[in-house]
């Protein structure tokens, strides 16, 4: 059994390879796990492709119990988000801009890496389902184009959870706690416990459940404008406002030096620092785990079984788990409204297994029914939202003596409400006659919908008393259109559904008997369905006139738009509407291929070389065809694009799998070369853009690398495993209207680091009574990596340290003379300079020491030992940067007992 959430057991299965020593006189020698990377079983060591994979009993080894520390353990993997059930999965360096999280929902990129739950695709566009990773058979982790296997998703990478079934053989039962205290932070525990029973010979149940507390260790101080802390600034307002506040003959220089920190009371100031004393917490970022798995194995006859597995799960979280760099120390944040989210999902799945002659036949399908509720501090609207000033200084309208024009409290939230449904079916089917050839091939159906109400409390309430807004248009939409609440400002209301259908299949080719080649082909179609409205626009009727290639500008200035300049962009070609159908669907299908030859050099070692393609399906943005708000240099005739379109991504590897000194030593290698064509992005152009979070098409890539692990069996008690990841990413072409914004050719994707690794060993040693103790340690080290694709690090910190009167400290690389982005000059008078943050480099170290006998283990653990606060992402979200970060130095004890 496994004690953390799902995240943390991909990463670690990333980066070891499960291993045994055998019991026997005979020398000891590495395991090999069985794997379906391939939807065959196969030996992992004979897969030709690259896989890593740790069964339940090396996940259990590893002795790390959470996110943070688990993360590590992955070299050419990177998880960047904000939190539990907020986060982002990359493979390889293929990594771009996340959406924010307030638009995850409704306007975000679908992922490049795909998660499997057995056979059920579980992944989300923005919000990757959190699967609480408890009686574990497997995981299984292939690097690299999975498209013609495992479809859209799979562009960089798919990651399979693997779940104990129903055992035929018997009763078994067991369980597992563990308690710890991470220093300035709270308790820690964990409850789980699962059984297994067959009523009859042909059937049988298994049910698993479980509850992980994980304290907080993250304070959300009190606001202290002379420390660090939120002051405001009227200049920044200024700025992202489009100059809003200057149009109207206020001085917002003049406003910044009437101040709190000036001496100005708070009735009086020209900017109103806000206050949070009714949210100062201790240890206020909690999140609880808590769920259950049932099982039911029935084998029809000796040809026929079924298995139908049901999961509920529950993840609640409050507070937030990054840090503001402006004040002291490095577990301290300034929120100023309850952060809370509550993910709940029910999953059934189904797979009817059987054989008809020479085939074997696998039907599997699954439902997906998940609920987010949101509720988050949106105060940074206010330092990064084009309409800024007009929601919360007063005289914007009528400026009648703007020396008393005032900027009030900024405190904002945002609240949502999200239902996610999936409902998937594969039919496949693989030979087994004894021939040179084999094969695999299906169908595959999937219909995925995402329905979201997304609530921005923005205004001023002082200013606004009563703004009961409602949607723009009633179809697609999921509330009753409104009034809404008096003091919301804003309204998403948008359903998404995204429906696919492919064929697929997979040929291998005994050319001799050691050389086999290998061609794989994927059919597929997707239809992206997006409907809804805002409280400004009418999103559904927008696309279907995009649609039906409407060249009448009236029918565009009624949708909100500039109708002639919407006309003469679809007639130009810029403004590309030529994959909507006439209902507003856009529709794409491709066909992708993969080809690989692989050689068995001998009974231990196998050499390999791929070809793979893969891709991730298109966006409909919420907005398109909106003009920039500022017209000029490289948004001069620029509009927000009806959609993104599909990007692809080519791979060549060769690899080498193999055994060595009499089974001991084992060395995994890949080296591969990948071009990703039109990188998809988030954009964010506050002041450039009439609408502030679309996708877009950034440009080209290509990513180099190496990835190896090696595991070797020093002695019979001594196991070392390590494993590392090199790598060279670089973007070859950059869109023309992203010149000077996005990082510029030659530059960096973001997130990965050139170099990542670990080592770890675990050593034996017998005790008396037949008790067995165990020593495990590990280091791990991360690089470097640059934060986002975006150059606007400069912007912020200027931004910074005029709200908070204080840079961040964070490193910046510096990556163009000009920041294309800022049409303002930096609080010094100089241009703004171009670059991102850097994340940077850290290295992580944890031990425990424990013993078992017979059915039961104690376990005594310290993880992050040398007690090392690593910046794990840097949140730019809220246009001042906050630092996700790990969990602080952990001491604790874990008890297991099992009974067969």
């Amino acid at each position: 059994m496994r004690k953390t959430q799902l995240s943390c057991a991909i990463v670690a299965a990333l980066a070891s390879t499960s291993l045994a020593a055998q019991d026997t006189g005979a020398p000891a020698k590495l395991e090999t796990i069985e794997v379906t990377a391939t939807k065959r079983s196969e030996s992992i060591q004979d897969v030709p492709v690259a896989v890593s994979a740790l069964d339940g009993k090396a996940l259990e080894n590893l002795g790390i119990d959470n996110f943070q520390d688990y993360v590590e353990f992955l070299p050419n993997v990177v998880f960047q988000g904000t939190g539990p059930g907020q986060n982002e999965i990359y493979i390889r360096g293929a990594a771009t801009t996340q959406s924010s999280i307030t638009l995850s929902s409704v306007q975000a990129l679908q992922p490049s890496v795909a998660f499997y739950l057995d056979e059920m695709p579980v992944s989300m566009a923005g919000r990757n389902l959190d699967i609480f990773a408890t009686d574990v058979e497997r995981v299984e982790v292939l690097p690299g184009p999975q498209g013609t296997l495992f479809g859209a998703s799979s562009q960089a990478g798919t990651v399979r959870l693997i779940t104990n079934k129903p055992d035929h053989s018997g009763f078994s039962a067991g369980f597992d706690t563990s308690i710890s205290t991470t220093k300035g932070g709270d308790m820690s525990n964990t409850v789980e416990a699962y059984f297994n029973f067959t009523p009859t010979d042909n059937l049988a149940f298994r049910v698993a459940a479980y509850n992980d507390s994980q304290g907080g260790w993250i304070d959300n101080i009190e606001n202290d404008p002379n420390n660090g802390g939120y002051i405001g600034s009227a200049v920044v307002i200024d700025r992202i406002s489009g100059g809003a506040l200057q149009a109207k003959g206020i001085d917002p220089a003049d406003m910044d030096a009437r101040r709190s920190i000036n001496g100005f009371d708070p009735s009086e100031a020209a900017v109103v620092s806000p206050r949070n004393s009714e949210h100062v917490e201790d240890n206020f970022n909690d999140a609880v785990y808590s769920g259950a798995r049932f099982g039911l194995s029935y084998i029809i006859n000796e040809d026929w079984d079924l298995l139908v597995q049901h999961t509920e799960q529950t993840l609640d979280t409050e507070g937030v788990f990054a840090y503001d760099p402006t004040v002291e120390g490095e577990s301290s944040a300034i929120r100023f409204q309850g952060d809370e989210n509550s993910d709940e999902f029910g999953l059934t799945t189904w797979t009817l297994n059987g054989r008809l002659e020479k085939l074997d036949v696998v039907y599997t399908g699954g439902y997906l029914d998940r609920e987010i509720d949101t509720l988050t501090d949106y105060t940074g609207y206010t330092n990064g939202g084009l309409f800024s000033a007009y929601y919360v200084c007063t005289h914007y309208e009528t400026p009648d003596n703007p020396d008393d024009a005032r900027c009030l409290d900024p405190t904002k939230y945002y609240k949502e409400d999200t239902t996610s449904t999936r409902l998937t079916h594969e039919l496949r089917f693989s030979t087994t006659m004894d021939t040179p050839w084999q094969l695999t091939a299906g169908v595959f159906y999937d219909e995925q919908e995402v329905a979201s109400v997304g609530q921005f409390k923005i205004a001023s309430t002082e200013i606004f008393t009563d703004l009961a807004r409602t949607l723009q248009g009633s179809k697609g939409i999921n509330s009753d259109g409104g009034p809404f609440s008096p003091e919301i400002s804003f309204v998403n209301d948008v359903t998404h559904t995204i429906e696919q259908i492919a064929v697929f299949g997979q040929l291998g080719y005994e050319i001799t008997d050691t050389v086999t080649a290998t061609v794989g082909a994927r059919w597929y179609q997707i239809d992206d369905i997006y409907r809804g409205a805002t409280s400004t626009r009418d999103v559904t009727s927008r696309l279907e006139a995009y649609g039906q290639g409407v060249l009448d500008p009236a029918v565009y200035d009624d949708l909100g738009l500039d109708g002639q300049g919407v006309v003469d962009a679809i007639q130009d070609g810029s403004l590309d509407i030529g994959l909507l159908g006439d209902d507003g669907v856009l529709t794409v299908d491709d066909t992708i291929f993969k080809f690989g030859l692989d050689w068995k050099v001998n009974e231990n070692v196998l050499l390999f070389a791929n070809y793979s393609e893969g891709f991730r399906p298109p966006v409909t943005n919420r907005l398109g065809g909106d003009a920039a708000a500022n017209n000029t240099g490289a948004f001069a005739d620029f509009r927000v694009p009806v959609y993104s379109t599909t990007d692809t991504l080519d791979n060549y590897e060769i690899g080498l799998k193999g055994d060595f000194l009499d089974g001991i030593l084992r060395v995994n290698a890949t080296g591969y070369y990948s071009e990703i064509s039109d990188l998809q992005t988030s954009r964010f152009d506050p002041t450039n853009i009439s609408f502030l979070v679309f996708t877009d098409n950034v440009g080209d890539a290509e990513v180099k690398g190496i990835d190896a692990d090696i595991t070797w069996l020093a002695s019979d008690n001594l196991v070392i495993n390590a494993a590392f990841s090199v790598l060279d990413t670089e973007l070859v072409s950059i869109n023309s209207e992203l010149e000077g914004i996005a990082a510029g050719v030659g530059s960096k994707l973001p997130y990965s680091a050139d170099f990542s690794g670990n080592i770890s060993a675990r050593y034996f040693f017998e005790l008396d009574g037949g008790k067995e103790g165990f020593v495990n340690a590990s280091l791990t080290y991360t690089g470097d990596r640059l934060a986002g694709m975006v150059m606007n690090a400069y912007a912020m910190e200027d931004a910074t340290r005029l709200i908070y009167g204080t840079g961040s400290g964070l490193k910046i690389e510096d990556e163009g003379e000009v920041f294309n982005g800022a049409t303002y000059p930096g609080a010094d008078g100089e241009t703004i300079r171009g670059g991102r943050y850097i994340q940077e480099s850290y290295v992580i170290g944890n031990v425990s020491v424990g013993m078992s006998y017979e059915s039961w283990k104690v376990e005594a653990f310290i993880d992050n030992v040398f007690d090392k606060s690593a910046i794990l992402n840097i949140d730019t979200q809220q246009y001042t940067p906050k630092v996700v970060t790990n969990r602080p130095r952990t001491i604790g004890l874990r008890f297991s007992y099992d009974y067969y």
